[in-house]
């Protein structure tokens, strides 16, 4: 029988942890907690629940600054500059100068291909530069899901703690005003001793103390209860980043180099099509000018061939030029003839004229001549 005594006990222990969702283990502790503490004493009454409810502080803190720390703005950046620069390069939009542009015909096309290179260059080390960041971001980001999965068992030890002296809090609260609390004050109504009421006056401060301490715990609970979810928020966005990143690693970057490359072998391919029209349509060009031209040279030569030495209606003209040149040749002869003849007469004249008036001049001067002898 006294092997047997204790087990009612055991038993009546069990069931009323189970009823509390408490586990023997942590009815002894809430039990270790209750006769640990004096309410009376402000100082443990005001530190009680205190080691539980700074962990908690500290965690939330922790996690705060975790949060705070994870920036992803750089990658984000670097990923929008690489999209803006994959949708500038624009195949079919691409020109260009190089030396080899005063080559005809090939100097816009590798002056133009040698650019669009250029340009891709760019691109793949922006490429190469956000993989690295991208590969560090998801290396972090794994880093963040394994503490914060610590993270989140830590905080549900700390709730369990809560939970101990919330429940130690509540149990002690019922024992001080269903038991204590009655008896003090049916001592001060026995005897009504000033000692006595002043006990009991402090007696109820302490409880009120108390019971503010026990709602502040209460409330660090519902803090670290919003935390659990919280904790699993954050990790399920790390881990959907994670998979994204490794998706963006494993497929999307290398499809964006792989279309890169297909865009350079068509960038190639088209000019190489445009040199080609360009070569034929000059060769065209060309065979068809020759052509021309031949034909109007053998035209030419042809016509110059049979004409003769002199053409007939120039000997004409020379001919008839002739014969009015003689003519006119003759014409002024003719009046020149005339006019000589007509001088002659003229000077036969004058010539007459003349000696007759020297005669009648010299017949005057011999008369005076007498006259004057006389």
């Amino acid at each position: 029988m006294s092997e047997q005594g204790p087990l009612p006990a055991v038993a009546g222990e069990q069931e009323d942890a189970q009823r509390h969702g408490l586990t023997v283990q942590e009815r002894e502790q809430v039990e270790r907690i209750k006769r640990a503490v004096d309410v009376t004493d402000p100082q443990e009454a005001m530190q009680y629940g205190l080691p539980a409810q700074t962990k908690i502080a500290t965690f939330a803190d922790t996690l705060l600054a975790d949060v705070r720390a994870k920036d992803t703005g750089e990658t984000g950046e670097a990923l929008s500059e690489l999209v803006a620069k994959v949708r500038d390069l624009d195949v079919g939009g691409l020109g260009g100068g190089s030396s080899l542009a005063k080559v005809p015909l090939v100097g816009r096309f590798v002056d133009s291909f040698n650019r669009f290179v250029a340009r891709y260059r760019k691109i793949g080390a922006s490429i190469e530069q956000l993989t690295i960041a991208l590969e560090r971001a998801r290396m972090d980001l794994l880093k963040d899901i394994t503490v914060l999965e610590k993270m989140y068992e830590l905080n549900l030890d700390y709730l369990r703690q809560l939970d101990l002296y919330v429940t130690a809090g509540e149990e002690i609260l019922e024992e001080l005003r269903t038991r204590r609390l009655p008896v003090l004050e049916a001592e001060v109504r026995a005897s009504g001793a000033p000692l006595l009421v002043q006990q009991l006056a402090d007696f109820r401060q302490a409880i009120t103390r108390f019971e503010r301490r026990l709602h502040d715990l209460r409330l660090t609970r519902t803090i670290a209860i919003q935390s659990a979810p919280q904790i699993r928020l954050i990790q399920g966005n790390d881990q959907n980043l994670v998979e994204k990143i490794q998706s963006s690693l494993l497929t999307t970057i290398p499809l964006w180099k792989n279309q890169v490359v297909i865009a350079i072998s068509l960038f190639r391919q088209q000019k190489a099509v445009e040199l080609q029209r360009e070569v034929s349509d000059a060769t065209d060009e060309l065979l068809a000018r020759n052509a021309a031209l031949l034909k109007e040279g053998s035209d030419k030569v042809a016509e110059e061939v049979e004409r003769g030495v002199v053409d007939v209606a120039t000997l004409q003209k020379v001919n008839d030029d002739l014969i009015a040149t003689l003519e006119e040749t003759l014409r002024i002869q003719e009046a020149g003839h005339s006019k000589r003849l007509e001088a002659e007469q003229q000077l036969a004249k004058v010539q007459s004229e003349l000696r007759q008036k020297l005669i009648s001049l010299r017949g005057v001067s011999a008369a005076e001549e007498e006259s004057a002898g006389r």
